[in-house]
């Protein structure tokens, strides 16, 4: 398994004012995509995510996203490891994740650029 680069995930109330601000600090475009009523911004290594506070509260618990260039073995290398997947991979529009729990309680997102090509590897 490699690791290409992490992704800091933000919780934001005004998605707008974030992008424009994360978007001046980086020189880079966001890329705008909606997923289970969260929108997300993914920004250069951030990605911010806005929406129900109740969907948000899932959302932190993520210390981070990790990217990697491939989730399926991702997903082995992890499970060999003590690691336990809670969900995934599945694809998305930045490509495909998987979410794990490590053996010391943390909880990563793990995704690569699949199908949909769009993660940033930080």
């Amino acid at each position: 398994m490699e690791i290409l680069g992490t992704t800091l995930r933000i919780c934001v109330t005004d998605l707008t004012s974030s992008v424009s601000f994360y978007e001046r600090l980086t020189g880079r475009p966001a890329q705008r995509f909606e997923r289970g009523g969260v929108s997300v911004a993914a920004v250069g290594c951030f990605l911010l995510m806005s929406g129900p506070a109740e969907e948000l509260d899932v959302l932190r618990r993520v210390a981070a996203t990790i990217a990697v260039r491939d989730v399926h073995e991702t997903a082995a290398v992890l499970g060999a490891s003590g690691a336990k997947v809670l969900a995934g991979p599945v694809d998305t529009p930045a490509g495909r994740n998987l979410i794990a729990l490590h053996p010391d309680g943390s909880v990563f997102e793990y995704a690569d650029r699949g199908a949909g090509g769009g993660l940033d590897a930080g």
